[in-house]
């Protein structure tokens, strides 16, 4: 009778010919696995990491406010959530730091400096207005995100500890700053005409901030009261009583 099973040799290449079919699969299979899992955030310093997470909160604060979650943070940053905490100490260290950065004033410095002194005095003060009020618009709405979230630039607790004191006021420092930095361009842009100013180019700086800033502070539901740039500007340069009117006064 013919013997029908297989040698020793050909069990054995049998065997190997299997274990390779099932490495094979399992590789397959791996590469399923690893399509289906979230990509690996590239490599970046932890202080990159900081700035990435903050530019994508930035937005979903202006947009949802306090409802934002850190879930979604992390998916509009495209990175997983653990490692927004990785990053900041907790929720409240990630929203004071957008509030940091948002207070930054270099882009509204550039553009003031970049205004051509040949245009119409007039004409370069309505424009520091128009982005100084975009500026100043930006800051409070996301504080008031912040404030909704229950994020204050001061510590309620009048007892609470130096740190905690010192870490709530840098947000409101750096504004402050900031605001100074903005001051000083406008300075800068008014002083060829400082024969023609009654003040300083400093003070009338500082003069012309104050109306901005009074002139954002009725809020958006006053906004179709708030005169527009052209006539804040109006004021500021000319004043208050209009000297071409025939009407009588006590002025």
């Amino acid at each position: 009778m013919t013997d029908h099973r297989p040698s020793p040799r050909q069990r054995r290449a049998d065997r190997a010919a299997a274990r390779a079919q099932r490495a094979a699969e399992r590789g397959r299979g791996g590469v399923r696995a690893d399509r289906g899992h979230r990509r690996r955030a590239p490599a970046m310093s932890v202080e990159e990491r900081r700035e990435s997470i903050i530019a994508a909160t930035i937005p979903l604060l202006l947009e949802r406010g306090d409802a934002v979650t850190t879930s979604q943070i992390a998916a509009a940053a495209g990175i997983a959530e653990g490692t927004v905490f990785r990053a900041f100490r907790d929720k409240h260290d990630l929203l004071t730091s957008c509030l940091r950065v948002a207070a930054r004033s270099d882009a509204e410095v550039e553009r003031i400096a970049g205004i051509r002194t040949s245009l119409p005095l007039a004409e370069r003060m309505t424009t520091v207005s128009e982005v100084v009020g975009g500026y100043l618009d930006r800051i409070w709405r996301l504080a008031h995100a912040l404030r909704s979230a229950g994020v204050h630039p001061q510590p309620e607790d009048a007892h609470a500890d130096r740190t905690a004191r010192r870490e709530h006021a840098e947000p409101r420092n750096e504004m402050e700053r900031n605001m100074q930095r903005v001051a000083a361009a406008i300075a800068d842009l008014l002083a060829p005409e400082a024969a023609r100013l009654r003040v300083a180019p400093p003070q009338a700086a500082r003069l012309l901030l104050g109306l901005i800033f009074a002139n954002r502070m009725q809020g958006e539901s006053h906004a179709a009261e708030r005169p527009s740039a052209e006539q804040l500007v109006d004021v500021f340069l000319h004043g208050a009583i209009d000297t071409t009117s025939t009407r009588g006064g006590n002025g």
